[in-house]
């Protein structure tokens, strides 16, 4: 089978079989969705829905966390990884949102990528998800799977985006995004990857060893 046919069986089982994916973070507002995608930054989704639900009782609004004190940003994070990093984070993205943004999170990745604690990934999802950009997120899932299926043999986030890009049209990226890591959270895990039960299985030149 050609290299470019293997890819094609793969994308039209998503665009067939998964015509709906989204994130499994909870939000309900863009600003909602730039805090829980930072907090999510080696954790899992689900614990970081666990503390949500506080955190936007207390802070509702950029502008309240702005004026808030590391204590307290802190006390409603500390058992989400790296809590001190994601306070300060978190405060200074506020800030700036405020100051610089008007409240507004803006669309753009560039500007994204201006706010404290915000990479090109977590701007990336967040363009993605909210303004539908034709943008795809490389996380630790994406860059795992992308390179088993053949997609990307990039050494970077970066590298592995870009291949993706070429590979994927532009109205399918903000929807790929969310096929590759739920792939890879369930079926195309780290360790113990479920081949055997694998819907793409027969198309993937990729076997553990």
């Amino acid at each position: 089978m050609r290299e470019k046919d293997r890819k094609k069986h793969i994308l039209d089982y998503f665009r067939v079989n998964v015509p709906v994916a989204q994130s499994e973070l909870d939000f309900k507002n863009p600003y909602q969705l730039i805090v829980a995608v930072i907090l999510s930054a080696q954790c899992t989704d689900k614990r970081v829905n666990m503390h949500t639900p506080a955190f936007f009782l207390r802070f509702p609004e950029p502008g309240m966390l702005a004026e808030a004190s590391f204590e307290e940003v802190f006390e409603l994070i500390k058992s989400i990884s790296f809590p001190n990093n994601k306070a300060r984070h978190l405060i200074g993205m506020a800030r700036m949102l405020v100051s610089d943004f008007g409240g507004v999170v803006p669309s753009e990745v560039e500007q994204l990528e201006k706010l404290p604690g915000v990479g090109r990934k977590t701007a990336n999802v967040v363009a993605s998800i909210i303004y539908n950009k034709p943008v795809i997120a490389v996380d630790t899932h994406v860059f795992r799977v992308s390179h088993r299926l053949g997609f990307s043999s990039g050494k970077t986030p970066l590298e592995v985006e870009k291949d993706l890009n070429s590979l994927i049209p532009m109205e399918e990226r903000a929807i790929a995004h969310h096929w590759l890591i739920l792939h890879g959270r369930y079926i195309c895990t780290a360790r113990n990857p479920k081949c055997g039960v694998c819907p793409i299985h027969e198309w993937c030149n990729w076997r553990p060893e």
